[in-house]
């Protein structure tokens, strides 16, 4: 019997003969380590260009618009396709999939790497991005279908803790390799960024071998054909409204960025009616309204979406802050993170253990914290900035860390733990579209907030401005865990 199949008996006799039921898929503990790997792996690239963009800016002399298109470029195919990424393993076989994305993403990441010019980094960035769109979405919907009870509570807990690190440690490894340069004998100066994407392809090529041997197959009972309209207008959707936010500061906000704006509304009108057409008439659309129905997954989604635009902005602002406002290497930058890391590791360890005892008020509870700890760091900006260091940093970034790692977790938890195992993949595409499509929303808003401020008001005053708007989606994220179901599956 292999790690990832068992083979369950039935007792009662059918025609005088016992019947044996198909192999049910079971996800093991090498298994778990397999897709938890490819979970981590967008995120960690989605922020770890945000402490290599001055040194890409100067090698490949890059503008602005190109640079925020290097981290645009990525979110908006990544967000774009998640849904449909999900579906396609529902239909074809969800660990097919993770095995195409995670080979796809190696191969994309040695594009990035040896990217010879911006736009040709911006093209392989694009193609990463839906890269990460197959692969992800097939860890969520294989730990869905192939653990239960316990197992996938704790699968769950670890994919949130999974999650919340990755996005810091891919700034603090981002920091680390620019500094270190480790193949500067064949790329020269700019050995420090390229490394930042040809790190992926070592780490990709062991999860291949891993996922081929220890994640097992699971695909849907009631597989779906693509759903092309609501995929077109999702895609128009997300387009309509990130692309702008990313771009129009940096373009000086043409025309068309305000078109784009206007047709947004619409756009996401158009795919709702499609898509609840589509459910009525009883056929599996891309995204189900009838999904939403269910309590654990809005209400967790409502939480996510503040929570993710927060966090997707404060990571994106602080780099630039401790870079471009402080001078702070990129090693320095990066490692500023760390207590965040450790804060929320440790954070999400204590989770399981305190959901038990106190269900989804330890989401709550951690709202506070992480508000507490923003609120300390924009104090320690303002009266301390000329000589800040990570020293001085240490007590908020720490202090948020855990409040962050409180929550995430429990509230992918939520989310997920109504919606039937037969829809996993659609599920798991929901959510990460929704989380991403807020990561990038963050960046969008809160990252033009503050570079707009910076030429009138100075580094440290937009810092201050952009933290306590984020404390402003911390305290919406908090009011809403009240309304989460007190008890968490």
């Amino acid at each position: 019997m292999s790690e990832s199949t068992v083979r369950t008996q039935a007792i009662a006799p059918v025609g005088g003969v016992v019947r044996h039921d198909h192999p049910a898929p079971v996800l093991g503990a090498l298994g778990l380590f397999t897709v938890l790997l490819g979970a981590a792996l967008p995120l960690i690239d989605f922020f770890i260009v945000n402490v290599a963009l001055p040194t890409i800016e100067d090698d490949l002399a890059a503008g602005p618009a190109l640079l925020e298109l290097v981290v645009a470029g990525y979110g908006l195919a990544y967000a774009v396709l998640l849904v449909l990424g999900g579906r396609l393993g529902d239909t074809a076989g969800r660990r097919r999939l993770f095995l195409l994305g995670i080979a796809a993403f190696g191969i994309t990441s040695l594009a990035c790497g040896i990217a010879p010019n911006a736009w040709t980094l911006v093209a392989a960035r694009v193609a990463q991005g839906a890269a990460a769109a197959l692969m992800l979405p097939q860890v969520l919907a294989t730990i869905q279908a192939a653990t239960s009870g316990h197992r996938r509570a704790r699968a769950m807990s670890l994919y949130g803790a999974t999650a919340g690190l990755s996005m810091v440690a891919g700034q603090i490894l981002g920091g680390v390799l620019v500094a270190a340069a480790p193949l500067s004998s064949v790329f020269g100066a700019s050995a420090g960024w390229r490394s930042v994407f040809l790190v992926n392809v070592p780490v990709a090529a062991v999860g291949l071998v891993l996922a081929a041997r220890t994640v097992p197959e699971t695909r849907s009972e009631r597989p779906a054909p693509v759903d092309v309209p609501g995929t077109l207008l999702l895609t128009v959707s997300l387009v309509t409204l990130l692309a702008p936010l990313t771009e129009g500061r940096a373009a000086g906000w043409p025309l068309w960025t305000w078109v784009s704006l206007a047709l947004f509304p619409f756009a996401a009108y158009c795919f709702y009616r499609v898509e609840r057409r589509a459910d009525r008439r009883g056929l599996l659309p891309l995204v189900p309204p009838s999904l939403l129905r269910l309590e654990s997954l809005r209400r967790g989604l409502a939480l996510v979406v503040p929570f993710s635009i927060g966090f997707g902005g404060f990571m994106f602002v602080i780099a630039v802050a401790l870079q471009q406002g402080l001078e702070l290497g990129p090693a320095a930058a990066g490692l500023s993170m760390a207590p965040m890391a450790v804060a929320f590791f440790l954070a999400s360890l204590a989770g399981p253990r305190l959901v038990r005892r106190y269900g989804s008020r330890v989401v709550t509870a951690g709202g506070l914290l992480q508000a507490t700890g923003v609120l300390v760091l924009a104090l320690t900006v303002w009266r301390a900035w000329s000589g800040l260091g990570v020293a001085g940093l240490l007590p908020g970034v720490a202090i948020a860390g855990f409040g962050q790692g409180l929550q995430l977790p429990v509230l992918f938890r939520i989310v997920l733990s109504d919606v039937p195992a037969a829809r996993a993949g659609v599920g798991g595409g929901v959510m990460t579209t929704t989380q991403q499509a807020a990561l990038a929303l963050g960046v969008a808003t809160l990252g033009t907030l503050f570079l707009s401020l910076v030429p009138s008001t100075g580094m440290r005053d937009a810092l201050v401005v952009t933290l306590l708007a984020q404390l402003a989606a911390i305290a919406l994220t908090t009011l809403l865990s009240l309304r989460l179901p007190r008890t968490v599956a």
